[in-house]
């Protein structure tokens, strides 16, 4: 385990973590970049929509992506994290989890910090295509980032992946439901929550949950907090006794020193997501695990550069990473 700092500083006009998250995803230009949808049917009747980026000449490997709360390959740090590992060599193809590709799954079940079947069978999958690669490495952001850790924690023997990236991941859930919904931190859970609730309004129009949800559908956008959505409507609908007992079996932090995979994670201590109590101590941490722990950053942010020409940190460190892995 090594804890690293590197060579990430934020420029003057984004030391403030807020800045360092929403400049990103609002006002930079995404990188251009072409998909390959596919869909992948699942044992009980749902689907996963995969998004392939196509494949460069001289193929370094394969990058399994995992996106994060609410996202898709239209969020601006897949997109673009994508093109970076495109234009270096990398074949990427990226996970959407249920119902986050634009159209709402078929069962009630929806995704969740610690759903890790999902990714798992997406991972078989593609070991099972013979797709020739020299190797295949798997990278989440924030919720994807906490799967992602929770999944190599669960399965330290595992020989899907020969790497694992994990970018701003929640790893305490209990801490960040806590962290979001204080001062100017709440703007990002409105933001998320509204459309966490159409989707499950839009779900509802077509999926019976009377014997799953106590909660009406006239009441779903009355819920105000990460909290609530969890107790109401995550914890029932995914086998959880309450919100405290999804957070506490998901939170990635307990399976960090199981991890036997090369391990990346890239955390700053601003992130308003989360807190101090998100960053695992030494002895949590497995000898294969590299943390990246920055002063400043925000969430899935780490902005360099100018306002007219900003670049992400977080692009050249997790290439950096992934071609100094061992073979």
């Amino acid at each position: 385990m090594s804890r690293n700092n590197h060579s990430f500083t934020p420029p003057w006009w984004a030391k403030n973590r807020h800045i360092q998250t929403i400049w990103p995803r609002f006002f930079q230009r995404r990188e251009a970049l072409n998909v390959i949808p596919q869909r992948l049917e699942l044992p009980d009747g749902d689907f996963l929509d995969l998004s392939w980026s196509e494949r460069p000449s001289g193929c370094k490997g394969l990058v399994a992506m995992f996106h994060g709360l609410e996202g898709s390959i239209r969020s601006h740090y897949a997109n673009d994290m994508i093109a970076k590992l495109f234009k270096d060599g990398w074949w990427v193809v990226l996970m959407h989890f249920r119902g986050c590709s634009g159209e709402p799954n078929r069962l009630p079940r929806s995704y969740h910090s610690g759903e890790t079947s999902d990714a798992l069978y997406f991972l078989e999958y593609l070991k099972q295509k013979s797709l020739d690669v020299p190797k295949m490495v798997a990278m989440g952001f924030s919720l994807g980032g906490n799967m992602l850790l929770k999944l190599l924690g669960e399965n330290p023997h595992q020989s899907l992946v020969s790497a694992g990236v994990a970018v701003s991941p929640p790893m305490r859930l209990d801490e960040c439901s806590q962290s979001i919904s204080k001062g100017f931190s709440r703007i990002y859970q409105s933001y998320l929550l509204k459309s966490m609730r159409e989707n499950l309004m839009q779900k509802m129009q077509r999926v019976d949950f009377a014997n799953m949800l106590k909660i009406p559908a006239d009441l779903v956008p009355k819920i105000g907090s990460f909290r609530e959505f969890d107790e109401k409507v995550t914890a029932p609908l995914h086998g959880f006794a309450s919100a405290d007992d999804y957070y506490q079996r998901c939170s990635s932090m307990q399976y960090l020193r199981n991890i036997q995979t090369p391990t990346l994670i890239v955390h700053s201590k601003d992130d308003p997501f989360m807190n101090e109590a998100v960053v695992p101590k030494p002895e949590q941490l497995s000898s294969t695990v590299e943390l990246d722990v920055t002063e400043k950053g925000g969430h899935v942010g780490f902005m360099q550069g100018t306002p007219w020409n900003p670049k992400i940190w977080l692009h050249s460190r997790v290439l950096d990473y992934l071609n100094n892995l061992k073979k």
